[in-house]
């Protein structure tokens, strides 16, 4: 598997037991504290493999950084990352660092599934419903933290969310065995990476607006225009794919497309499967939502109503 369906990572096929599943994620600081930057860049790149329905195993780290920047901060910045990889049960066995003017941290990810247990981000089917297992909000919050507009008991939460690997719900979902498509939501936001879903399974994707979990604070930002640049780009991209109902408001328009940083995964299941996952799941995952359903394919790939 490449990237002909934009899926969360490749995966290759080494006998009839095994598939090593192949990922790389990095970007620059998106909280100010160094060892949470290396938490959230580390599950962010984990995520890949749980949407995969896969264990991440082997990892590299990947790091950029300026001359000026103390060794305490470096050494946070990794202790965050080798952190959240052991939380994985994934080793971080070196890695490579160069210079650069702005510090960058990811990991290459390198993680294992049966070849006949791979989830990908087709395969939708009418009737499914669609569960996503965090809610949304990371790149309103951060732009708000930045204005500082943010509320401190908001924003930490955010930081959590951010740092809260996939693996509890990524586990559950490759052991029900029921799910037809998977994916984790991240810059596209959930309207592309929804969109993604349905023009890859050739279905109209229906994501209900009030169903729709959101991080404390999330709305209020969002109503105050604290709204990042992502956003529009990720609107925009969807436009002539999208059906939004009048009902809806802009606010929550803005938050559905709203790029997010190691966000949860969105699945696609029959019903009875995604109600026991979704009972399963709520005492772990308070937030987890089903926030959607499949439909055939009509006029719209997606649907915000």
């Amino acid at each position: 598997m490449g990237f002909d369906t934009a899926d969360d990572a490749c995966v290759y096929r080494v006998s009839d037991q095994v598939a090593v599943i192949q990922t790389v994620d990095f970007f620059t600081p998106i909280v100010d504290d160094p060892y949470r930057f290396g938490q959230i860049a580390a599950a962010n790149a984990l995520s890949d493999v749980y949407a995969m329905g896969g264990e991440p195993k082997l990892a590299m780290n990947l790091l950029c950084v300026p001359n000026c920047l103390p060794g305490e901060v470096i050494r946070e910045i990794l202790r965050g990352g080798h952190e959240k990889a052991m939380e994985a049960g994934c080793v971080v066995a070196g890695g490579h660092t160069i210079q650069d003017a702005e510090p960058k941290y990811g990991l290459c990810v390198t993680g294992f599934v049966h070849p006949e247990r791979v989830l990908r981000n087709v395969g939708a089917q009418p009737g499914d419903l669609l569960l996503l297992t965090k809610p949304l909000g990371s790149g309103i919050l951060t732009t708000a933290a930045k204005a500082d507009l943010a509320e401190k008991a908001d924003y930490a939460a955010c930081v959590n969310y951010m740092a809260t690997l996939n693996r509890t719900a990524g586990e559950a979902v490759a052991r029900c065995g029921a799910a037809h498509a998977c994916t984790d939501i991240t810059g596209f936001g959930l309207m592309g990476h929804a969109l993604e879903m349905a023009q890859g399974s050739g279905v109209t994707l229906r994501l209900e607006s009030a169903a729709l979990p959101i991080m404390p604070g999330t709305l209020a930002a969002a109503e105050m225009g604290l709204i990042p640049g992502g956003c529009y780009r990720n609107r925009e991209h969807a436009e002539p794919f999208l059906r939004v109902d009048p009902c809806v408001s802009q606010a929550v328009a803005d938050i559905a497309a709203d790029p997010q940083t190691s966000g949860g995964l969105l699945v696609a299941l029959p019903p009875r499967e995604a109600r026991a996952l979704l009972r399963e799941l709520k005492p772990r995952i308070p937030e987890i939502s089903i926030v959607g359903r499949v439909l055939p394919k009509g006029e719209f790939a997606l649907e915000l109503v």
